[in-house]
């Protein structure tokens, strides 16, 4: 008897406290502590609303764009470690997050461009603060694309989180497989959590995906489970808009830019030809998935400083030592 009661006592730790131990090394994070607010911005003369997290008080803007199905949180990690020299903000995109817009499903570059910059007039109004914009994915597309349009009159950085044209283009062919191929259905938010780490999903970083994956999740009364929030199977008309040119429209733009890569094979032939004429900044960080602001925040946070640091871009614009006013921010990079 008494080594049947051991038994049974082993049993019930080892399954009922070993799924207890996995659910919670899965369950949710705040985002409080990395962002410092969050707040709705409405769009002048429209539907529009954009859901925007904050952190920082002083320094120039990090304004970040988030990739296709991801939201502001995946730039929650960095956000706490960088807003103490900088003021980070992150959007949630168009048919993203908690942001609502007239039509969620027209997310087109055009018009993601425009939420942008409606974004940052009602925020900052007439004089904004410098900005340096950084996006990963499609959002570093979109970031592009804005930067291109010289319509950002303070537009002092451009950075842009593993994504080239060459590579882009060549793996639309294989996006709808891709997406249909993922898990669509959750029991739990931490059972979402853990296949985005290690069930296939695009992250490797456990604390982020904590805070960033519950996001991008919304619960289906009818099938009484979670699936994600955006449809971005359904986007495909407008995939080739966010990347086909973007390689040129890139080194067009008329700032100092930077390109984070998850590996050097994903350079195409004319980033390697402006790179090799110094027509912009290149880092590869190694160990790291698609999501480098997420898998990586320590290095991605010291890296963006530099950044900031080396072509020394402070609250107003760029600043050069001696000088009391900042130079044009039109200048070519």
């Amino acid at each position: 008897m008494k080594n049947l009661k051991f038994y049974c006592s082993l049993v019930y730790h080892v399954c009922f406290c070993g799924c207890r131990s996995s659910s919670s090394r899965y369950s949710p994070l705040p985002w409080q502590g990395h962002f410092d607010e969050d707040k709705m911005v409405a769009i002048p003369d429209s539907d529009d609303i954009f859901h925007v997290y904050l952190a920082g008080t002083e320094g120039p803007v990090v304004f970040c764009l988030h990739g296709g199905g991801y939201t502001g949180l995946s730039f929650a990690l960095i956000a706490g470690k960088m807003k103490e020299k900088v003021r980070v903000v992150a959007m949630d995109m168009r048919g993203h997050g908690q942001s609502k817009t007239s039509d969620d499903t027209d997310l087109s570059a055009e018009t993601q461009c425009q939420d942008v910059l409606n974004v940052v007039s009602a925020m900052y109004g007439r004089e904004p603060p410098a900005i340096i914009l950084i996006g990963h994915s499609m959002g570093g597309a979109i970031a592009v694309r804005v930067a291109a349009k010289r319509a950002l009159p303070t537009l002092a950085g451009l950075v842009v989180i593993d994504v080239v044209e060459g590579t882009a283009m060549a793996s639309l062919v294989h996006m709808q497989r891709i997406l249909a191929n993922r898990q669509l259905h959750f029991p739990s938010v931490e059972k979402a959590i853990e296949w985005s780490v290690r069930g296939g999903g695009s992250l490797q970083n456990p604390e982020s995906a904590r805070i960033s994956v519950p996001s991008t999740l919304k619960f289906d009364a009818d099938r009484k489970c979670y699936v994600w929030l955006t449809a971005l199977e359904e986007s495909e008309a407008h995939w080739r808009g966010w990347y086909e040119g973007l390689s040129e429209v890139f080194l067009s733009c008329p700032v100092p830019k930077l390109l984070l890569l998850a590996g050097t094979d994903r350079l195409d032939r004319s980033l390697t030809i402006g790179q090799m004429q110094g027509k912009f900044q290149m880092i590869v960080v190694r160990h790291t998935g698609h999501a480098i602001q997420e898998d990586e925040p320590d290095e991605f946070a010291g890296v963006v400083l530099n950044f900031i640091a080396r072509n020394r871009i402070g609250t107003y614009g760029i600043e050069i030592p001696g000088l009391r006013r900042p130079v044009s921010l039109r200048s070519s990079n």
